[in-house]
């Protein structure tokens, strides 16, 4: 009997869409029958493979969240998987309400509880206890993730390592450069991720505004779409920040080689894909020391204070300033990166999960 799987997801345009498509990939591969459900716009972003089913899940709480559990629970009722994986607190909480009786429910991390003070903090909190409590089995895409799972009532919450998806560039450097119309001489610092306040851009533009000064002057380029993008586009036209925004690409390995320099600069992270990515470069990596970021780079990244423009400002000052330095730790990159699961081997821990759940003989 081939096992069925649904894969939950809410909206989303970066590193959980990613996850869930990698995840996709591999479990059709290895033979399994996986539906994936979520927005439509998710799916055209990130091509899923196996089934798709649009079920319209907002990342943040709506009015019409009565709505999408309804549409999730009758097109699950369709199907009728073997085990429901949803990813994100979101998509675990309307996945909790519409699976199945006795259809066993995965519910993977990536992300914590939002802080908020008053009623919001509050309700915040309620609804992250219900999906660690819902869940058979958690996975924790961070040492940090797992504690506060288990601190809010989960049973049996487990690591579960979210590995980058394996990256092509197909130009060179130079086209690469002369496209985004970065001068030869000028150092190009990259970031990738959501234009969300949990990344931290407003103080790498402000920081980025000091490196005008120096000879030559870097350009910063971050990719990626979100809420912030009109607050951060006037941050940068009033500050004169020597920013540009990318907005959505799809060729992020294309940017690291023509990159000198990768910044993370996010207020908490669990294992963020773009920071794999860099190391994998062979980037030097300029990064905040938060959430699961330490554990996941060890000593292959300068680390600094999250929220602290002189901070962030002095550690590419170091890596800009010090070319033997920025290449000890692009050699670290790449004894670290052999340490870290890779894609299949991530694909296999969900399946032995699946199999521990539904007893079938899920794996490959």
């Amino acid at each position: 009997m081939t096992a069925r799987v649904a894969l939950v997801l809410a909206s989303a345009t970066g590193g959980i869409g990613r996850h869930v498509a990698s995840l996709a990939g591999g479990l059709v591969s290895r033979g399994l029958r996986v539906t994936v459900y979520g927005p439509a716009a998710t799916a055209e972003r990130f091509g899923f493979a196996g089934e798709f089913v649009p079920v319209e899940i907002p990342a943040s709480p709506r009015l019409r969240d009565a709505s999408a559990v309804a549409a999730l629970r009758r097109a699950l009722a369709v199907r009728r998987p073997d085990v429901v994986h949803a990813h994100g607190l979101r998509a675990g909480l309307v996945a909790g309400w519409a699976r199945p009786v006795r259809v066993p429910l995965v519910v993977t991390w990536h992300n914590p509880v939002p802080v908020a003070g008053g009623l919001r903090g509050r309700l915040a909190e309620t609804m992250a206890a219900r999906v660690a409590r819902s869940a058979q089995i958690t996975l924790g895409a961070s040492a940090d993730l797992v504690a506060r799972a288990l601190a809010l009532g989960g049973t049996d919450v487990r690591l579960g390592p979210v590995a980058a998806p394996e990256l092509v560039a197909t130009k060179d450097r130079a086209k690469v450069r002369g496209e985004l119309g970065i001068p030869p001489e000028a150092p190009l610092i990259l970031s990738v991720g959501r234009l969300h306040p949990q990344k931290g851009y407003a103080i790498l533009i402000e920081a980025a505004v000091r490196w005008r000064r120096r000879e030559p002057a870097p350009v910063v380029a971050i990719a990626g779409t979100g809420p912030l993008y009109m607050a951060l586009a006037s941050q940068i036209s009033s500050s004169r920040s020597p920013v540009l925004l990318l907005g959505h690409r799809n060729d992020v390995a294309d940017l690291l080689g023509a990159a000198d320099l990768a910044v993370v600069s996010s207020v908490w992270e669990a294992r963020q894909l773009f920071a794999q990515e860099a190391l994998r470069a062979g980037l030097p990596l300029v990064a905040t020391q938060v959430g699961g970021l330490p554990e996941l780079v060890g000593d292959a990244a300068l680390l600094v204070a999250p929220g602290d423009v002189d901070a962030l400002d002095a550690g590419v000052g170091r890596m800009l300033d010090d070319p033997a330095l920025a290449a000890a730790y692009a050699e670290r990159a790449r004894d670290q990166v052999r340490q870290w699961p890779t894609e299949e081997q991530t694909v296999e821990q969900v399946m032995a999960v699946y199999a521990e759940l539904t007893g079938l003989p899920v794996a490959g």
